[in-house]
């Protein structure tokens, strides 16, 4: 393995974790709610669900999604319906401590399930299995190298869009200013959708 390819790479699994998106909107959302620490389940499984679909995507199965178009589209309304229960779930929240506060955050399953029903994740993954197909020598190591780079750099980014939300969450005092960010974090989500089918 030589140095540039796997710069190539970083920088490309930077870019994809760092780009806004819904796991990027529901850990904002999350840090504002509920502050980096009961975070915690939630960015790990997130980052759990894309380092484990990279390392799918490297094994084969991007190749059985491609060409099994049922699959994609069953894939497409599953996470569509997941992800705009989520907006939902975000959307309606109050302030944290006000009435109706009551809200736990997602779990570590939460967080693994939304991005086994990303298809931006799978796109994301399967291009990366394909760019990078030479950087190890079969499936099993492209497989271990490619789980590796998004599960680290995905913890990283969504810790920090996390604190970004964590900020912002600070920020506010009213339960109508809550409200406001809720329903906005809750819409970005909602919207995350659109590019899955377009």
């Amino acid at each position: 393995m030589t140095v540039p390819p796997l710069l190539a790479l970083m920088g490309f699994v930077l870019v994809a974790t760092l780009s806004p998106g819904g796991a990027t909107t529901l850990a904002t959302a999350s840090g504002a709610n509920f502050g980096l620490r009961r975070s915690l389940p939630l960015i790990a499984g997130i980052a759990m669900g894309l380092a484990s679909m990279a390392a799918a995507a490297a094994a084969g199965l991007a190749g059985l999604l491609l060409a099994a178009p049922a699959l994609q589209v069953a894939l497409k309304a599953s996470g569509t319906a997941y992800l705009l229960w989520l907006a939902w779930q975000v959307g309606r929240r109050s302030a944290p401590r006000g009435p109706g506060g009551g809200a736990r955050p997602q779990s570590f399953v939460d967080g693994l399930w939304m991005l086994w029903h990303n298809p931006k994740g799978w796109a994301m993954t399967m291009g990366a299995a394909a760019s990078f197909a030479g950087l190890a020598e079969g499936p099993a190591r492209l497989g271990l190298l490619l789980g590796a780079a998004f599960g680290v750099s995905a913890a990283l980014s969504l810790s920090l869009w996390c604190c970004a939300g964590l900020v912002l969450g600070r920020s506010l005092r009213t339960t109508a200013q809550w409200r406001i960010l809720n329903a906005a974090l809750g819409s970005l989500l909602a919207l995350s959708v659109l590019p899955i089918w377009l």
